[in-house]
């Protein structure tokens, strides 16, 4: 098979500058997006969320002093699992007449926080800047990629550091998409940045390879097919873990509030949970996700199948990278199976669901650069 022409040094310089560039504007509009959290926190959702926690508190206190001094009342704590697996907690003074329940945690009634910015304006102005730098980081981002590209005549994603610059766009632009679809998910700004910021941090300076052509056996169509569905495939399977993990933390907030604390996992404050959607928004969304993009998955490990025969002449050979590749289908699958059995939803389908992206992310790093194989060619 005949190669692609020599390399271009000027694009490849230019693409070199874009990415750096991109990089740079992604670092201004991560910070656009803490103004926007943190001027959040002053707004009435915050407010509200103080003066509840602290009236929550006082209740469930008065409740308690009164269970303590009258023996015929006594509190009793009922926990019950939500659809969504939140928790709805209700602590009742029994006592005839007069009795004080108090009911924390939204349960089927449970509503989506109004975002990162809250009520607050300055909040909002923060947060639409930071969106207007995300689009220009991924206008220079896809640039940089198409004139690597350009620089060697084919497709750009022959090597990890290709690959990375590739999936740390795939994740911004599936956010922007989102946004352009009017769907409320701006709370994704700052996790989606931050990632791509630090993906891109990683390539470049780990993970760099200079623009050059590809061994014999990449020159194929399967590379368009085979890894574009790999990019997009790890695009998403990073937002539904981000959803998983704000899923669980949401979740322990809604406890800790039903419990009467007044600060959500780890000290964090209460406003910022209140921000954000509803845990059970959280959990449906992970799974939709990986529901999704679970079949193309499957088609990406098929068509590297076909893809090693026409290179390698065998469909599987156990390569380092096809059995992680296997291994992280075994653990989606598992998760999706899970999540559709009784007395699986919730927090431990969440579990499986990040010990699933834990064997995707080190098949997309590990495999790569500390294990030996046929897949080692590809440039790191």
């Amino acid at each position: 098979m005949q190669l692609a022409s020599a390399v271009d040094p000027q694009l490849a310089d230019l693409s070199n500058k874009l990415i750096y560039s991109a990089m740079v504007v992604y670092t201004l509009a991560m910070f656009a997006h803490m103004i926007e959290w943190t001027f959040g926190s002053r707004g009435g959702v915050a407010v509200r969320s103080k003066e509840q926690a602290g009236s929550l508190a006082e209740t469930v206190a008065a409740a308690e002093q009164q269970a303590t001094d009258k023996a015929a009342k006594k509190v009793t704590v009922t926990v019950a699992e939500a659809g969504g697996g939140t928790t709805t907690l209700t602590r009742t003074a029994v006592a005839g007449e007069g009795a004080t329940v108090v009911t924390s945690g939204r349960g089927a009634d449970e509503v989506d926080g109004p975002g990162a910015a809250g009520t607050n304006e300055k909040a909002d102005l923060a947060g639409r800047i930071a969106i207007s730098l995300t689009v220009l980081a991924a206008l220079l981002h896809v640039g940089g990629i198409v004139t690597r590209g350009l620089s060697v005549s084919r497709w750009p994603w022959g090597n990890m550091y290709e690959f990375s610059c590739a999936f740390a766009f795939a994740m911004t632009a599936a956010y922007l998409v989102l946004l352009a679809a009017k769907k409320n998910v701006r709370w994704l700004g700052l996790p989606v940045v931050l990632a791509g910021l630090l993906t891109l941090g990683i390539a470049t300076t780990v993970l760099y390879t200079d623009s050059e052509q590809l061994v014999p056996a990449l020159h194929s169509p399967w590379l368009a097919i085979h890894v574009s569905t790999a990019i997009f495939c790890g695009g998403a399977f990073y937002a539904a873990f981000i959803a998983t993990l704000l899923y669980l933390g949401k979740d322990s907030f809604d406890k800790r509030m039903a419990a009467g604390l007044t600060t959500g996992p780890l000290g964090t404050s209460a406003s910022i949970w209140r921000r954000l959607p509803a845990a059970s928004t959280f959990d449906k969304l992970s799974y939709r996700i990986n529901a999704l993009v679970f079949p193309l998955w499957t088609f990406t490990i098929i068509a590297g199948a076909i893809w090693a025969e026409a290179a390698w002449g065998k469909y599987w050979e156990w390569d380092p990278k096809e059995t992680w590749s296997f291994i992280t289908w075994v653990a989606y699958a598992c998760y999706l199976h899970a999540r559709a059995t009784a007395g699986w939803k919730g927090r431990k389908a969440a579990y499986l669901a990040l010990a699933a992206f834990a064997c995707w992310l080190f098949n997309y790093y590990g495999v790569n650069i500390f294990v030996t194989g046929k897949h080692s060619y590809a440039g790191i």
